[in-house]
């Protein structure tokens, strides 16, 4: 259990929303007064953020924590094909050991903390009559929750009704403790039992007073449809808010028309949806020659209808995704890059992508840099949420409940350059000279 020191001053802070020279008092836990030029109560620890950025977590909405660190076992994944991801981790599945799978997830969640990663959402297979990976990863969660909020999804991996005892598997998964109802509609049989098993999953949250989260439509194929059926059902059982699609990715297949219809409909549900930019470019495209699709669904689009959008880490070395290191600024690096989001303003989309915003998609309670907000946070060494981005930005500091839980010293570099020596600073914004218009 973390000790939280009586008081931490934070000075000379800029925030997300361009407010320089912030002062953030941290008492009990929790952000007492935030401001410029707070005096110091007696006893203080005091840090000064030397103007650099201080952000409110990162926020991961969509990752698998059962899977990761297992890259190479038994094999690897030659072809890169979402389904080939499917069949090795159906290879891997009998070969698991609780013990394993809890101590690859608990070396992921050190690495999360390190990057200033505090809350990951992670779907757990409950396609297994042992529900070997749910027991380890309640265990898990358990045993990091004074530092990271870990909420777990039941996924039917190989689908609801496709695989025998899926559904009863799923509910003792709930019953044991697992937050948020899970499905993937797109594996089932037919698109007629894929509408199917959205419409019990939707009731099941309905009827329990659960969030729904959906791998959906993660596909090439514009004809999967099923977030049409779950937008349907969000609405239809009260879900606004609660309900997510992720993936999406049949989205960037479909024509302009029908695609159209299909945001409004997501936003007049109140569905939220969450992307996964580095897993969703991989995956997707793979039966292309050229020009080969980007595979990531209308993110731009999505937000401008008033959509909760997120980015999602989704894999980090695992059947699916050789790659990774729970940095959430790559993952919405590659996201502004992949829906050409590169305006100032788009850009900091992006970076709410990875904080904001999925916290809203988890209900996180006290999240955010505002008086009565826990005293969670992350020190960037970047002036903006945009140089943050660009940099993918050192963590200089990481808390949790006004408890320092990670340091990094500040990235620089010695240059050995012959009558120059000198230290880069690659934060430095040197304007442009003014050009002389031909005469």
């Amino acid at each position: 259990m973390l000790k939280t020191p009586r008081d931490l001053l934070i000075r000379h802070a800029t925030l997300p929303d361009g407010r320089c020279g912030i002062d953030l008092l941290a008492r009990d836990g929790y952000f007492a007064a935030i401001g410029p030029a707070l005096p110091a109560p007696e006893g203080a620890e005091v840090l000064d953020a030397d103007g650099w950025l201080f952000s409110p977590p990162f926020v991961d909405a969509h990752f698998h924590l059962d899977s990761t660190l297992s890259h190479g076992l038994p094999r690897t994944n030659d072809s890169g094909t979402l389904l080939e991801g499917i069949r090795l981790w159906g290879e891997l599945k009998p070969l698991l050991t609780e013990e394993a799978v809890a101590e690859r997830a608990l070396a992921y969640c050190d690495w999360a903390v390190a990057r200033g990663l505090l809350a990951i959402r992670t779907h757990v297979d409950v396609c297994d009559e042992r529900l070997l990976a749910v027991r380890a990863l309640l265990e898990v969660k358990r045993r990091v929750a004074s530092y990271l909020t870990l909420q777990l999804v039941a996924f039917p991996q190989d689908g609801l009704l496709r695989s025998a005892g899926a559904e009863a598997q799923l509910k003792r998964a709930l019953d044991l403790g697992v937050d948020v109802i899970g499905g993937i509609p797109h594996h089932e049989r037919s698109a007629a039992e894929g509408a199917e098993s959205v419409r019990r999953l939707a009731e099941l949250a309905a009827e329990r007073g659960l969030m729904l989260d959906l791998h959906c439509d993660e596909t090439d194929d514009p004809a999967s449809r099923h977030v049409e059926t779950l937008a349907l059902h969000t609405q239809r059982l009260g879900l606004q808010g609660r309900a997510t699609g992720s993936h999406l990715t049949s989205m960037h297949s479909m024509d302009n028309a029908y695609a159209a219809k299909l945001v409004a409909l997501i936003a007049d549900s109140g569905l939220n949806a969450i992307a996964n930019p580095l897993i969703n470019i991989t995956l997707q495209g793979r039966y292309d020659s050229y020009p080969k699709r980007r595979g990531m669904t209308r993110v731009p689009e999505l937000m401008d209808a008033g959509v909760t959008v997120a980015f999602g880490h989704d894999c980090v070395m695992d059947p699916w995704y050789a790659l990774g290191s729970a940095d959430m600024l790559e993952v919405a690096s590659m996201g502004l890059h992949v829906a050409q989001m590169t305006s100032q303003a788009a850009q900091q989309r992006c970076f709410e992508a990875v904080t904001t915003n999925p916290a809203r998609i988890l209900g996180l309670q006290g999240y955010g840099l505002e008086v009565g907000c826990r005293a969670d946070g992350v020190l960037l060494q970047a002036r903006s949420p945009q140089e943050a981005l660009r940099l993918r930005a050192q963590r200089l500091l990481v808390l949790r409940g006004g408890q320092v839980l990670s340091r990094m010293v500040p990235a620089a570099a010695q240059l050995c350059l012959p009558g120059r020596p000198q230290v880069v600073d690659f934060t430095r914004q040197t304007p442009a000279t003014p050009q002389t218009p031909p005469r």
